[in-house]
């Protein structure tokens, strides 16, 4: 079914509360384990229902946050998402405190017992009018980013149409472009702030009365983390910063002298890759997409199949415009078995990536429909979804000549630049996160020397000097959407990027054994933890020091043995 065609219905709050308590009654009174599981799986294919009901909501929101009916409706999801919470939390109990607990391990594995005991841990009734609360701050962060109007070199332009702009060759036009960019959250910084102070401040709430000391390990939980903790994280940075950080420092002084331009970097001149410019899409947005059809047509029947599915069900809405949340995204429809892609293509590279990183995402979420996953294991935990999508964007490099005709050789090294020095920013997000949430008490200025003081360790190429207004001021983090809307998210990208890194170097040598892993990766889904998975793909795990030590120096290789004629 085509997206526009899917009917959206306000989920009944009432209605399912009933329901949901009835086959909760039926699981905890259960005489046989078939009857139990048959309840269970009904409560499964209801919230399956309202999910599907929550995102089309979403989606149509975030397409057009102007739209005063999809706006009240996303007020709506985020009043009864809480009440939703509250209901899987009776069901869950009551399974896990069946006396056919065991038999539902037998049937679906371990690890959704695992899960669910997870789940439990970070909901309580008394935490749902701080839950409401805190989304609608999250609500009010997506507005004010939305509502970017900015006037630059005689235009009006939100913060993604601006993007291509702050990537000018030009220095001086590059430099206008990204004050324009900082000023719109100078301008808006107090409210920023306030935002946020709120944010820490019930999110430190909801952790004490669940009987926890701060957020972080709630903050894991919530997440689903199911095989690591907050130790193996603060190892996983501290290898960042012995293998990862001294690689990208050496990047970044080549790249002051190719492009001519002051060591430390600013943000302006940090974001210039190549004096020329940086490599550009060589066609429309039709021919993007077009091109896609190509590359996954040819890279796999799986492949294939996914694509035409997605553009036969016009199940992508890509292009920019005003009123339109920034970023991207992919999402599940339960009910139609379908995915669907959100993006802003805005000219840059990162148009390209939409199309290999979200549609990666995308293609794992149909093969789970596909090779019929119960609904609780579809989906592995977010760092293990991650890596599905940017695995595919390396997956994609034989097909990039037609994405980037002239430019191609400088966007492989742009992209493996790009992912190498990623790492150390991801991982700064996290640690900055930490410290924020283990110190709730710290004041917004407090909060903006964390970050300056971070920067020093995991970005001594870029100058924190005030040269750009916000930028320079030690504020870029409220830049970041996934610090205000998903707290601790941000790590599992950086887990993610080493792993892709890992299948990348396996290209190198075999592309057949690189797919063969990576498809055993995706096919499992979620009914595996994320070390599973990653061993299922005869990879290292990210928490030692081998990962990044290997993927630092086969990265390093590549990018010093490259062409520098090619890199003008």
């Amino acid at each position: 079914m085509k997206f526009n065609d899917m009917p959206y219905t306000r989920p009944n709050a009432d209605a399912l509360t009933q329901k949901a308590r009835e086959l909760t009654g039926i699981i905890a009174g259960a005489k046989s384990f078939e009857e139990a599981d048959k309840a269970y799986n009904e409560y499964c294919r209801i919230m399956d229902d309202v999910s599907t009901d929550l995102q089309i909501c979403y989606i149509r929101h975030t397409i057009n946050t102007e739209d005063a009916f999809y706006d009240a409706e996303n007020d709506y999801s985020d009043e009864i998402s809480p009440k939703l919470a509250e209901l899987a939390n009776e069901v869950n109990s009551a399974l896990v405190n069946s006396p056919f607990k065991a038999d539902f391990a037998k049937k679906y594995g371990d690890l959704l017992i695992r899960n669910i005991e997870i789940a439990l841990k970070v909901f309580s009734p008394e935490i749902i009018p701080d839950m409401q609360e805190e989304n609608k701050l999250v609500s009010e962060y997506v507005k004010l980013i939305s509502s970017a109007q900015i006037p630059f070199d005689g235009g009006v332009y939100t913060l993604s149409q601006l993007s291509p702009h702050k990537q000018a060759a030009d220095n001086e036009k590059r430099l206008s472009a990204w004050k324009a960019d900082g000023g719109f959250f100078t301008e808006n910084g107090e409210k920023l702030d306030e935002i946020y102070d709120k944010l820490v401040k019930v999110r430190t709430r909801i952790a004490q009365k669940l009987g926890y000391k701060n957020f972080v390990e709630p903050g894991y939980y919530r997440m689903g983390r199911n095989c690591y903790t907050a130790d193996d994280v603060a190892k996983f940075r501290k290898a960042v910063i012995k293998y990862i950080v001294p690689v990208a420092d050496a990047l970044y002084r080549e790249q002051a002298k190719r492009t001519g331009l002051a060591y430390p970097l600013n943000h302006s001149d940090k974001n210039l890759a190549f004096r020329s410019g940086n490599p550009k899409p060589c066609g429309s947005a039709d021919d993007i997409l077009a091109h896609a059809k190509k590359f996954y047509h040819e890279l796999s029947k799986e492949t294939a199949e996914f694509i035409d599915f997605m553009y036969e069900n016009e199940l992508l809405d890509v292009l920019s415009k005003k009123g339109k949340a920034g970023g991207g995204y992919c999402t599940g429809l339960e009910r139609y078995e379908s995915t669907f892609v959100f993006a802003n293509f805005n000219g840059t590279q990162g148009d390209v990536e939409v199309m290999t990183h979200e549609a990666g995402h995308a293609f794992a979420g149909q093969m789970a429909f596909k090779n019929k996953l119960p609904s609780q294991l579809r989906s592995p935990s977010l760092e293990s979804c991650e890596c599905h999508s940017m695995s595919m964007e390396f997956f994609a490099w034989p097909w990039e000549e037609g994405f980037f005709g002239a430019d191609t050789d400088k966007f492989y090294y742009s992209h493996l630049f790009g992912a190498v020095t990623f790492i150390p920013y991801g991982t700064m997000v996290d640690h900055f996160q930490h410290i924020v949430y283990e110190n709730p008490e710290l004041t917004p200025a407090q909060r903006h020397e964390k970050w300056r003081e971070l920067s020093a360790i995991y970005m001594p190429w870029l100058a924190v000097d005030g040269v750009i207004p916000f930028y320079g001021d030690g504020k870029a983090w409220q830049r970041q959407s996934h610090i205000y809307e998903v707290p601790f998210y941000y790590i599992d990208y950086c887990l993610a990027q080493t792993v892709a890194l890992e299948f990348w170097a396996i290209m190198q040598n075999d592309r057949k054994d690189a797919w063969e892993r990576y498809m055993r990766f995706v096919n499992l889904g979620g009914t595996r933890t994320f070390t599973e998975l990653v061993e299922a793909a005869g990879l290292f795990t990210p928490f030692g020091d081998d990962a990044l030590r290997n993927v630092a120096e086969v990265a390093n290789k590549w990018l010093s043995g490259f062409d520098s004629e090619k890199l003008k």
